[in-house]
């Protein structure tokens, strides 16, 4: 069988079987998200990502952060522009809420992201799912990326990967984008194996987290 297709099996049954897992810890955010801000949307509203072959798809992901948090950074020239000098990432992000926190720090916004899977846009393991205005500004800054860029588009972003698991936020993009083309590149089962077995002790340790 190819790996391809031995992949998209594995993406598939893992995806059911930890959505099963982890759906009682996922009432338990949703329910903690409403209680915080009972106003704002559990899933949160962010840009589309960037997909296999450049294709823009919506992720979704729990809420952490205050409603209506792009337009609140757009407003902001200051933080704005902060925010893309941070390699599209803030420390103390201001629109981080409470509950936010938590789950960014142990990754359970990302829990969602199963049903990306299930409707094939993304991967379990893969590249970062890309913002297309944080490409194009970044290969601006890192012109020496581009090729890497394009390699790592080249497969399905995943809920995590070899970046997630050596660092997460505390990586800059050009460090990134190597990691991505390079799994994009060389992945395999084994590779995808050692990520995966990796990921549990990344997401309890919250280490690189935002």
């Amino acid at each position: 069988m190819k790996y391809e297709r031995l992949k998209r099996i594995m993406d598939i049954f893992l995806a059911l079987f930890l959505g099963i897992v982890f759906f009682p810890v996922s009432l338990l955010v949703a329910l903690a998200i409403k209680l915080e801000s009972p106003d704002g949307p559990i899933f949160a509203d962010t840009p589309n990502r960037v997909g296999k072959n450049g294709r823009l798809f919506h992720t979704y992901k729990f809420r952490s952060m205050i409603p209506d948090a792009v337009k609140y950074l757009k407003s902001n020239p200051g933080l704005l522009e902060k925010y893309k000098k941070s390699s599209f990432k803030l420390y103390d992000d201001p629109r981080v809420t409470k509950v936010g926190k938590f789950i960014r720090k142990y990754s359970l916004d990302e829990v969602p992201q199963f049903i990306n899977i299930l409707k094939g846009e993304m991967s379990l393991i893969g590249p970062r799912p890309y913002y297309s205005d944080e490409l194009e500004e970044q290969q601006a800054k890192y012109p020496q990326t581009q090729d890497l860029v394009k390699k790592a588009l080249s497969v399905r972003p995943g809920v995590t990967g070899i970046w997630q698991v050596s660092g997460r936020s505390d990586i800059n993009f050009d460090k990134r984008i190597e990691m991505d083309s390079h799994y994009a590149e060389n992945m395999n089962l084994w590779y995808d194996l050692k990520i995966l077995l990796k990921t549990p002790f990344v997401m309890l340790s919250g280490k690189g987290a935002l």
